[in-house]
């Protein structure tokens, strides 16, 4: 495995939360034996978040240099759902989760077709982990 990769897979959890927020890369190579991760992020707590992430594979971040600025012109991954919920439409219709629900039951219900539930859990990886693993109460957004 050449040694990006090997970093790439180390960093996978920072990486992922680039990827599900919204962070926008202009680097993302091996500088002097280092993951070298360069890019904006829309907000300070996205740009945080990014590195709890890296903090948690190497609290020493020794193998990895980290240069996110904070662009607040960059769509807000919580404020984009926020504003499609307050818009109404399919954006904003939501579910609140009752005892015996899946996804896929969910899915039917909403689509006619329990196939659909990744839908469902695209929409709400924000607090959904797993499409097997949702909770009674939780509000869950319909796209």
């Amino acid at each position: 495995m050449d040694r990006l990769e090997e970093l790439k897979n180390k960093y996978q959890a920072a990486l992922a939360t680039i990827k599900q927020k919204g962070v926008v890369l202009s680097h993302l190579h091996v500088q002097d034996n280092k993951l070298f991760i360069q890019g904006s992020a829309p907000s300070e707590q996205i740009k945080n978040d990014v590195w709890n992430q890296i903090k948690a594979a190497d609290a020493q971040f020794s193998d990895v240099t980290c240069d996110l600025q904070v662009d607040t012109s960059l769509p807000q991954p919580q404020a984009a759902a926020a504003a499609a919920a307050a818009a109404g439409g399919d954006g904003g219709r939501t579910y609140t989760v009752k005892s015996g629900d899946t996804l896929s039951k969910i899915a039917k219900e909403f689509y006619g077709n329990a196939n659909e539930y990744n839908k469902i859990f695209e929409a709400n990886k924000d607090k959904l982990s797993s499409p097997d693993r949702i909770n009674v109460g939780q509000t869950l957004t319909i796209p």
